[in-house]
């Protein structure tokens, strides 16, 4: 049955009894989907019956309309959604004549897709940049009028594998792997506020599988600190967007010393009168020390943003003297990979590290893309194969062993069937 909605002309009838046909639209309209499911001699819903609405039934209160007003997607969301439909809604504008952007159609979607793809073509854009901004587009527009992206999402397919074969490749932040987190922590002075934060930061990153919107969100509260570790809860995350958030314990380190840190930096907290449960963990501080002061309107508070955070991190690696893991740039996502890399080294399977770095369920991100070892050659398949020795190696001695007189003897009929003058000669 097709998907759309069928209506049926008919009429009541006994048990048993046909009855005589009639002209079509005489009898009653029933209403038929492909959800309709009906019981023995029940019948379809008739195409004229409607719910007794009201028009009060239809309208909301003003505090309902001031709560749906609040921003329901994270901030850095929101400005990468604004920042990409923006554009959209000013190509639509500029084409002649001018296109409607919010609902827009299958062709004007189609047709900025492949807009799209033509400047990557010329370096603007990385395919997956253009997938990101096209389904950030998509996902703007009304539920019930989005567009068929099929079309597109067939040519960004197409470009995608032009663009591997002609050499190109995503760029992704090296792995702050242990030693190189060990190493940057080392290089940090945490005798003064600054640093008492920074070391703190760094380990709590690299320990909790931390993306950066998930330090700068981290609330005081959510940190119960233990003599053996720290018990830590991350409310909400990219893959957790109903808040129903996660804990974990993270057990002490003698090299990343997590419980001593963490009561370094809670105290300078406390000392500063920023200690409430409701606070952020990270913030802001001066030259001197003290809590950067911010105007009360700032739309995030107290909070750092994201960005600080990934730069702040970034100074710390240069300070330490690796800027650059495999030449490629340190950023904040170094440390969320350095410790998956880690833990895939050390043989933790994938659902737990799914589960500890707030992954989604079953999914495969953190093998396909956070598995960053370092060193050419590291991901050889051959590492697999034993090195020649143990059982490998006395197994091929005996073979030789037993091969050598034959060889020997071989070799000694050769050298006296050679012609007369000859034998010196080589």
């Amino acid at each position: 049955m097709s998907s759309e909605v069928e209506i049926f002309d008919g009429e009541l009838v006994e048990d048993d009894i046909l009855a005589p046909p009639r002209a079509a639209g005489q009898g009653p309209r029933y209403l038929v989907t492909q959800h309709t499911m009906l019981g023995p001699g029940e019948l379809p819903p008739l195409a004229d019956q409607r719910p007794a609405w009201q028009d009060h039934d239809f309208r909301l209160s003003d505090e309902d309309v001031a709560d749906l007003a609040e921003p329901d997607l994270a901030e850095n969301t929101i400005i990468n959604r604004d920042s990409t439909t923006g554009a959209f809604e000013a190509w639509c504008a500029a084409q002649k004549p001018p296109r409607l952007a919010h609902p827009c159609t299958t062709a004007t979607y189609t047709s900025y897709g492949l807009h799209l793809i033509r400047r990557g073509k010329k370096g603007e854009y990385k395919p997956d940049s253009v997938g990101q901004y096209m389904s950030r587009i998509w996902n703007w527009q009304p539920v019930d009028l989005r567009p068929d992206p099929s079309r597109f999402k067939g040519r960004l397919r197409v470009w995608k594998k032009e663009w591997a074969k002609a050499g190109g490749e995503v760029k992704r932040a090296p792995a702050v792997t242990i030693g190189y987190n060990v190493r940057i922590i080392a290089a940090i002075d945490e005798t003064t506020n600054i640093g008492k934060r920074d070391a703190f930061l760094a380990a709590l990153a690299y320990s909790n599988l931390n993306r950066e919107s998930e330090l700068t969100d981290q609330l005081i509260g959510r940190i119960k600190i233990h003599d053996t570790g720290l018990y830590v809860v991350t409310a909400t995350s990219k893959t957790d967007q109903t808040g129903k958030g996660a804990g974990r314990f993270i057990e002490d380190r003698e090299d990343l010393q997590l419980v001593r840190r963490a009561r370094a930096w809670f105290a300078v907290l406390r000392d500063l009168g920023a200690d409430s449960p409701h606070l952020p963990v990270f913030r802001a501080l001066t030259g001197k020390g003290e809590l950067r002061k911010y105007p009360a309107d700032r739309e995030r508070g107290v909070r750092m943003r994201p960005g600080s955070l990934d730069e702040r991190l970034r100074e710390l690696a240069e300070r330490a003297g690796v800027p650059y893991i495999d030449g490629k740039k340190v950023t904040s996502h170094g440390w969320r990979a350095g410790a998956n890399t880690d833990l895939i080294a050390a043989g933790v399977p994938l659902a737990e590290r799914n589960k500890i770095g707030r992954w989604a369920e079953g999914s495969h991100t953190a093998d396909a893309v956070y598995d960053r070892r370092h060193g050419a050659g590291a991901r050889d398949p051959l590492a697999m194969v034993p090195l020649y020795g143990g059982p490998a190696h006395e197994a091929v001695a005996q073979a030789r062993a037993a091969a050598a007189p034959l060889a020997e003897h071989n070799q000694a009929d050769d050298v006296c069937s050679q012609p007369e003058g000859s034998r010196n000669d080589r």
